[in-house]
């Protein structure tokens, strides 16, 4: 199937949906690994050329985003920085870095899923794959299995908050726990055979 064969399909939101799959396939990688769950691909005349997951902590870059390893992938598939016919399918709007390399490639078009209303540069704050004074302007199909996209992300950071907070209390039943057995420390003997206490508040207000 070629470029053209893709833009006069009957229902090109089937294409858009299958691509999207497997956007989410990566996004569900990142997931398993505990990054952002965001996933990307790069589709070139129906095959995809590029695909990748956040891997910013696994690789300690703060640029490593889905779509940044994604692109990078299909440039060194087409052999050039511009990717002119070529389409990015990405599971949460594009931030605005990203933005920017995909303007940067020439990226013909930019489909995602779900929409980033705090920080998203293809519409949801700000438009810059088609800001006005830039040399190149990407086509946008947003929303595209959108739910399915903003769930994943949804889950993810809740689960990040009910973490968070679990090891806030369990730090603060510790604390109190010290404070009331007066900065000792259960079960832990000292040299002598008395209670080992703790380097906590009794040691330092002496």
């Amino acid at each position: 199937m070629g470029a053209a064969d893709l833009h006069t399909m009957d229902d090109p939101l089937n294409l858009d949906g299958h691509f999207m799959n497997e956007a989410l396939r990566q996004a569900w990688r990142a997931y398993d690994v505990g990054e952002v769950p965001v996933g990307a691909v790069v589709v070139r005349a129906g095959k995809i050329i590029g695909r990748a997951f956040n891997q910013v902590e696994l690789l300690k870059d703060a640029t490593a985003h889905a779509e940044m390893l994604a692109l990078t992938q299909a440039q060194s598939a087409v052999g050039d920085w511009r990717l002119t016919d070529c389409t990015l399918y990405v599971t949460k709007e594009p931030c605005p870095m990203c933005a920017g390399a995909l303007v940067h490639c020439r990226c013909a078009r930019v489909v995602f899923g779900a929409l980033d209303t705090k920080g998203g540069a293809a519409g949801g704050v700000i438009n810059l794959l088609q800001f006005p004074t830039l040399n190149h302007r990407c086509e946008i199909t947003s929303g595209v299995r959108g739910e399915e996209c903003a769930s994943l992300l949804r889950h993810f950071f809740g689960e990040q908050r009910t973490r968070k907070r679990e090891l806030r209390e369990s730090r603060t039943v510790r604390a109190q726990d010290s404070d009331a057995s007066g900065g000792v420390e259960p079960g832990i003997p000292g040299a002598d055979g008395s209670p080992q206490h703790l380097l906590g508040s009794t040691d330092r207000d002496q």
